[in-house]
């Protein structure tokens, strides 16, 4: 049995998850505010749910994360990055942003996929974290082709620890082109972990790999002591930051 969230209930210490039947889960109910939300990061713990269940909170072990420095571009994506690279250095039909839609991008990746329904990513969420975004936690990254926003990612970022939440893509690669482009930023920023929170193939294909939690919690606590990092522009020049040379 989780407990039960009322809204100034203090999260269980994460070891308390369920370990079996639906392992990481550590409790239920309590609300999606900023605030709680960040309590939630600052501890290994994120909201994940499906409609017409509760708010459901988890930390999973082992922790699925990116480091940095192992994040893999493939030959096909290296392509496309220097394609796009070019084309916005030129001033031509990409632009690459950081913050400048945020909205846009989640309610992007809240939208049915090509194989499936919508995501869990609901009004409460989105009300939850772009005011997260307001309070300067939450940052999105956009690909643009012709003025559209055609791919993005976005995640909450504590001093020197990101967390991410989602991409989208409405052409092909997109997502991956705005992962790669903040990846290169963080990474210029000392940030040397990105919380992808649970496996799957495909953020393994980027060079993701589960870690321990209490590995995972032990990097988390040092770097959210870090100073928050700054301005979110992109990094000039980007093709070495983007391993293009």
């Amino acid at each position: 049995m989780i407990p039960w969230l009322e809204a100034n209930t203090p999260f269980p210490d994460v070891s308390e998850a369920l370990t079996i039947d639906a392992p990481g889960l550590l409790a239920a109910g309590a609300d999606l505010s900023p605030q709680r939300l960040l309590l939630a990061y600052q501890n290994g713990i994120f909201p994940w749910f499906s409609e017409g269940q509760p708010i459901l909170w988890w930390s999973t072990d082992p922790r699925m994360v990116l480091y940095t420095a192992d994040f893999r571009v493939s030959d096909s994506l290296k392509k496309t990055l220097r394609r796009v690279e070019r084309s916005r250095i030129s001033g031509g039909r990409w632009k690459v942003s950081f913050d400048s839609d945020f909205e846009g991008v989640m309610r992007a990746c809240a939208a049915p996929r090509k194989d499936g329904p919508g995501t869990w990513i609901s009004e409460e969420i989105i009300d939850g974290y772009t005011g997260l975004h307001a309070m300067g936690y939450a940052h999105s990254s956009e690909v643009w082709l012709d003025g559209e926003l055609v791919g993005g990612a976005y995640g909450v970022c504590i001093g020197r620890m990101f967390y991410g939440e989602s991409m989208f893509a409405r052409v092909s690669d997109a997502s991956k082109v705005a992962l790669a482009y903040l990846v290169a930023f963080l990474r210029s920023h000392g940030v040397r972990m990105v919380d992808c929170q649970q496996e799957t193939g495909h953020l393994a294909s980027l060079g993701a790999a589960p870690v321990p939690r209490s590995r995972f919690l032990q990097h988390l606590r040092a770097a959210i002591r870090e100073p928050a990092i700054g301005p979110w522009e992109l990094v000039e020049p980007c093709a070495p930051a983007l391993s293009l040379k």
